[in-house]
């Protein structure tokens, strides 16, 4: 086997979805701790220093306790390489999600044992089943009152479509909760009393659950329950499925509780065997293979500040193929510019270090200065076009002006960075001089004046505007298209690549533009386009 096929398949890359407050922070920090990323929840261990292994490190997320960006944290555990995306747990941030499972093979679903299938879980979902992401399921909180086990797997398998298996199993609930047993390695796991933040031990191998030592280990009540609900799941559940999992048909269910570090090492060692390896990636001509031996990846964030003392800008590269090498020369297809790699960076939430190689799965951060944009791809000299990264049409359109007019400059120029991040759409008017800002979820606007003042020191007014949605415009002719732009120049303005998008009123608007404009495209999606 090559270096490259061994490295391949060393690698896990997954996402952590989940409702907010399901417990996904939580569950982040002990995958890490489990790791041995972290020696303490709470404190990274990288370069002798205690730092936080907090995944949530902008300050506005500190400030809501909501995860608003993504952030990625790799690690290594029992001979495997974890490269865990965190996304942002909240609804109005759906659009950095997406982009966020673009680059993941797998993912874990986080629910509430008392709450279920929440709205955004569903949400989130959707968007795994479009590219048919494998998902492990983890019901947390066991530690509190919650829905009885058969409850939540019906639910799963009723909302979702999705064949559920059990791979663990919970003895009790809340005050009586007393561990879970691991069904794919037949092991009983306790949970210890006053254990909160302690490591629990491997757990008790068994010879099935009709082993006697169940009986010395546990109550007769709680044994002679775990007995009978085991057996009733093996009869209503299929059996566990591995290619049904990776197709994205089946996923096994693993119960704890995140707070108590208790479920945590069964999860990790569930995706460590179970989750696939990286996968072939689309393009516009081509499935690109892991093992092949030429470097491809392509940008599915910008992050900009990430360090507060220096004004970088970080784009996210999902390495698709190829041994990546620290000093290498990549081709960037749209601009036709050779990029030179010098100083590739690896995270661990905020932390990062140097990259002297990478493969297949792997994350990279490239420093750039705003010349790598969501959706480009880098390449060893193929003129690849990653596909299926797209840009969102906005639910919610604001004008935004600055506090001092003699900022606005100031504030072009940070509005057209945020754009390039994804963060939100940014539409310069034809006609008058405010910027329109559109986003897919209210939430995100506060998030941006923040960022915006306290990043570009341009303290602005978001104020609420008449139009109704907006439409990237385009046509075969274009003499067809300058007709319809010269015609409609009180509707259009420009976004940040200087494409034109027209801005509707209202539905009425958008339906007569339509009808009579018969062959202008009106998309509500924008794919990056060379």
């Amino acid at each position: 086997m090559s270096r490259i096929e061994d490295e391949v398949n060393r690698r896990r890359t997954f996402a952590i979805i989940s409702h907010p407050d399901a417990g996904k922070t939580t569950l982040t920090e002990k995958l890490l701790l489990f790791g041995g990323a972290i020696q303490l929840a709470g404190a990274v261990k990288a370069r002798g220093e205690a730092r936080r292994a907090r995944s949530d490190w902008m300050k506005v997320e500190q400030e809501r306790g909501i995860s608003v960006a993504s952030s990625v944290m790799s690690y290594e555990y029992d001979g495997r390489a974890f490269n865990l995306l965190d996304t942002p747990g909240h609804e109005d941030f759906s659009e950095d999600t997406y982009r966020t499972l673009t680059a993941v093979d797998s993912a874990i679903m986080v629910i509430d044992a008392a709450k279920g299938i929440e709205e955004q879980t569903r949400k989130l979902f959707e968007v795994c089943r479009l590219r048919d992401v494998p998902i492990i399921t983890f019901i947390n909180k066991l530690d509190r009152e919650g829905r009885e086990p058969f409850e939540l797997l019906d639910e799963i398998e009723q909302t979702l479509a999705l064949d559920v298996t059990p791979a663990s199993w919970p003895i009790g609930m809340g005050r009586s909760f007393l561990g879970c047993y691991d069904l794919f390695h037949e092991r009983l796991a306790l949970m210890a009393k006053g254990a909160k933040g302690g490591m629990p031990d491997m757990g008790e191998s068994c010879e099935g659950l009709d082993d006697p030592k169940l009986d010395s280990m546990l109550p007769e009540d709680a044994v002679a329950k775990l007995r009978e609900d085991v057996e009733m799941a093996r009869v209503l559940c299929p059996e566990f499925d591995v290619e049904s999992y990776r197709a994205g048909h089946m996923t096994p269910v693993f119960f704890g509780s995140a707070v108590n570090n208790f479920g945590v090492r069964e999860l990790l060692e569930g995706v460590a065997s179970l989750a696939p390896t990286p996968r072939p990636q689309p393009t516009a001509d081509r499935d690109v293979e892991p093992t092949e031996n030429k470097v491809s990846g392509f940008v599915f964030k910008i992050q900009a500040n990430m360090d507060p003392k220096h004004r970088d800008r970080i784009a996210f590269v999902r390495l698709c193929s190829g041994h990546f090498k620290r000093g290498m020369k990549l081709a960037h297809p749209r601009s036709g510019k050779q990029i030179n790699m010098h100083n590739p960076v690896i995270f661990l939430a905020q932390d990062r270090e140097l990259a002297e190689e990478a493969f297949a799965g792997d994350i990279l951060g490239v420093p750039n200065h705003g010349q790598l944009r969501i959706g480009d791809a880098l390449t060893e000299g193929e003129a690849l076009r990653f596909t299926g990264i797209p840009s969102f049409a906005p639910e919610l359109l604001q004008k935004v002006r600055p506090i001092d007019p003699l900022r606005a400059k100031h504030l072009g120029r940070a509005l057209q960075q945020i754009a390039e991040e994804g963060a939100a759409r940014v539409f310069k008017p034809v006609m008058g001089s405010d910027w329109v800002v559109g986003v897919v979820g209210g939430l995100q606007f506060e998030v941006l004046a923040d960022r915006i003042r306290t990043e570009f020191d341009v303290p602005v007014i978001f104020e609420p505007t008449t139009l109704y949605t907006a439409r990237w415009v385009a046509a075969e002719d274009h003499l067809i298209l300058k007709k319809f732009l010269d015609g409609n120049q009180s509707a259009m303005a420009e976004d940040h690549d200087g494409d034109p998008v027209f801005m509707a009123r209202n539905a009425w608007h958008l339906d007569r533009a339509q009808e009579d404009f018969p062959k202008i495209q009106f998309h509500k999606t924008k794919e990056q386009a060379f």
